[in-house]
């Protein structure tokens, strides 16, 4: 990652600067001119103007006046987080390097929003643009003075920061180079750089284990499937039972023989975007030395179309033995993850969480803003999750886990179907799930905030990262819970 966030105690040299204040009369006097402040505070009590730029040649000097009264405080955190990315876009217009952050607020968790925002905006996919140098956003650096924020807490911004890149990446990659096997190498390099133990499973390893879910998508595939174990497993864990995240790796989705529509297939790149946010999440749990016991487990294929591949009514066996009648191809995902759910039952996990990017009926639901969520025997951790969903503006609608939801998928050939019907799909889906798990667990269909079309604040254009910074939170809390 080409951007570092600092804690800082004075002005060094002649960086542009950024001074965050809750009104005019805030303003620091040794560092703005009176002139500039008489200016400031007319426009303030006019036009309610909240923002201004000024060109000192030297240095740029940027003015943010927040109202801390304005909003609720999770409004008010997103507004901060947005006013950052509107920042990194001024900053790297004005073509600068590095910039100081200084916070004259009571607040302490104001600055560190901005700090938030502005980081996250700064991120760019332009690897495949012949002359990317030219492209590449000039700013590397960021310092913040502030007698409110901590070095833990900058510390722990890098490592999320980072993570969040990370997940962006490998979501943003074509499937060009970013097959199942390339995933599992990249996830193994990410384990290695912050100490995670790793473990990628083979063709052959999948077939001995028998998972007949992942097996059978891979069917119509000329790429070997593979599935990834990561452990984070530090010695001063406050959990004695692990907390597993399970993400669905589609790392291209065609929709097999049950073929999508050109317009759909588009942004098929980012169906594993779940297996990227499990993965770069361990990253940053470890990278920050959070003291939790966490697996990642990722299964991971392409869906493809050859003359083996799966076809609807055919009936394949999941790892468990459960028998399951095939309706539609294109409903993928959930075979792969019945695989890796029911292998997490190994570890006798405290809690699993579960991302995919795995229905429509999510979008058609709740559109982009958020993920569809579900749960099973774990009601205090899910309200966690949710808390945290709102501070980091991840936020999660609960659906219901009904038992009436389980008819529909009643087969009269196999165990189970694989679909439930025209009808509550996202619901369904979760319900088919929920059959391979024996533990604690919650699903999340992160389907509608995994990839933006396009630009959307300092979430940016293409992979998102939607989930690191949550779950990330969700684990601290526990650690400090326990």
């Amino acid at each position: 990652m080409n951007f570092n966030i600092k804690k800082a105690y004075n002005l060094e040299g002649q960086p542009s600067i950024i001074i965050l204040a809750d009104k005019p009369a805030n303003l620091p006097v040794d560092l703005l001119t009176p002139q500039e402040i008489d200016y400031i505070t007319v426009l303030y009590d006019i036009q309610k103007k909240n923002y201004f730029e000024f060109n000192r040649l030297d240095r740029w000097v940027f003015i943010q006046l927040l109202n801390l009264a304005e909003n609720t405080p999770f409004k008010r955190a997103e507004n901060l987080r947005k006013a950052g990315a509107k920042l990194a876009a001024s900053l790297n217009e004005q073509k600068c390097e590095s910039v100081t952050i200084i916070d004259c607020l009571t607040e302490s968790k104001a600055g560190f929003y901005l700090l938030e925002g502005l980081a996250l905006g700064n991120y760019q996919f332009i690897k495949y643009f012949s002359k990317a140098e030219e492209k590449r956003n000039t700013l590397k650096e960021v310092n913040i003075i502030s007698n409110l924020i901590k070095q833990a807490s900058i510390d722990q911004l890098n490592s999320i920061i980072e993570a969040v890149y990370m997940a962006r990446d490998l979501v943003n990659e074509p499937n060009s180079s970013q097959t199942a096997t390339k995933l599992g190498e990249s996830l193994s390099e990410i384990a290695h750089k912050a100490g995670i133990k790793v473990e990628v499973f083979n063709q052959k390893k999948i077939e001995t284990l028998k998972m007949g879910g992942l097996l059978a998508v891979n069917r119509g595939s000329e790429e070997p499937a593979t599935f990834t174990v990561m452990e984070y497993n530090p010695q001063n864990a406050v959990n004695k039972q692990p907390l597993i995240l399970v993400g669905k790796g589609v790392v291209y989705d065609t929709g097999g023989n049950s073929l999508k529509p050109t317009s759909s297939m588009k942004t098929m790149k980012c169906d594993m975007a779940g297996a990227a946010v499990a993965g770069t999440t361990l990253y940053a749990i470890a990278k920050a030395k959070l003291p939790v016991h966490v697996f990642a487990l990722i299964p991971s294929t392409d869906n493809r179309i050859n003359s083996k591949a799966l076809v609807p009514d055919d009936i394949i066996t999941i790892s468990d033995g459960t028998t399951v009648e095939i309706l539609n191809t294109d409903a993928e995902g959930r075979l792969i993850l019945a695989d890796a759910l029911v292998y997490a039952k190994k570890f006798n996990p405290m809690l699993v969480i579960d991302l995919a990017t795995l229905t429509g009926s999510a979008v058609a639901a709740i559109g982009t803003v958020g993920a569809v969520a579900m749960h099973n025997g774990c009601e205090n951790y899910y309200e966690t999750l949710s808390d945290c969903g709102f501070k980091n503006h991840e936020r999660l609608v609960s659906f219901p886990m009904w038992d009436d939801y389980t008819e529909m998928l009643k087969s009269d050939i196999a165990d189970i179907k694989q679909l439930g019907g025209k009808e509550a799909g996202a619901i369904t889906a979760a319900k088919f799930l929920e059959h391979f798990t024996a533990y604690p667990w919650i699903h999340i269909d992160i389907a509608g905030p995994a990839f933006n079309e396009k630009a959307d604040t300092y979430r940016g254009i293409g992979g998102t990262g939607f989930g690191v910074r949550l779950l990330f939170d969700f684990i601290k809390e526990l650690s400090e819970e326990d």
